[in-house]
């Protein structure tokens, strides 16, 4: 299966310029694009946040500062109520004034906590169960723990480009149609083509 360009009008009204588009299926596809993940108009864009969702900085206090502080105060509600958000499970709220209608808070690794590759591969797994719970079409992610949280950017694309292919095996019938990575700087850009291109050969 060869990797395509194309252009849907639904969801590039706005930002990320497409580099590559791989059809997962003749339904579904996967996209790497540059862009603002704030201004994505997807059904979810995925936060990278800590387990307490705090968001002050990264991507996590991004999303905030567009999106406005009713996200926050939905997240400190979500922890009130079922506790530290676990790299399985990730929690959700409404976005805000941002484009998206959902905003998934998935909680990655630190890097050198140990166990990094399962739970980074738990956070991606656990976003795309999330929003196939809540019924959404498409999905958009940023690099998970590759900022701050200090994760290889090479070994977290080769997770993203494994675990991703592999929820879909396990689950034919969900209802995501896009599931996009959307990455700010070119160097991030060309380290996930290249885990891309390694996804491709491998099917």
């Amino acid at each position: 299966m060869s990797f395509v360009f194309f252009v849907v009008q639904n969801y590039n009204t706005i930002m990320s310029a497409i580099k590559y588009a791989h059809a997962l299926s003749p339904t579904r596809r996967l996209e790497i694009t540059q862009g603002d993940l704030t201004r994505e108009p997807v059904d979810a864009i995925v936060n990278a946040a800590n387990a307490h969702l705090d968001h002050g900085g990264g991507v996590a206090g991004a999303i905030v500062r567009a999106g406005g502080k009713a996200i926050q105060d939905e997240s400190d509600a979500w922890v009130r109520e079922h506790g530290p958000v676990s790299h399985a499970e990730p929690a959700y709220t409404q976005a805000g004034s941002l484009p998206a209608r959902f905003i998934i808070h998935a909680v990655g690794p630190v890097w050198g906590e140990g166990d990094e590759a399962r739970k980074l591969t738990d956070a991606i797994t656990g976003s795309l169960r999330r929003a196939d719970e809540l019924d959404l079409s498409s999905i958009a992610f940023p690099a998970i723990s590759t900022g701050i949280f200090g994760f290889p950017k090479d070994r977290a694309a080769r997770l993203f480009f494994q675990a991703i292919p592999a929820y879909f095996a396990q689950n034919p019938s969900s209802g995501l149609e896009l599931v996009r990575i959307v990455l700010w700087d070119e160097d991030s850009v060309r380290v996930f083509m290249i885990e891309a291109q390694t996804m491709e050969r491998r099917e």
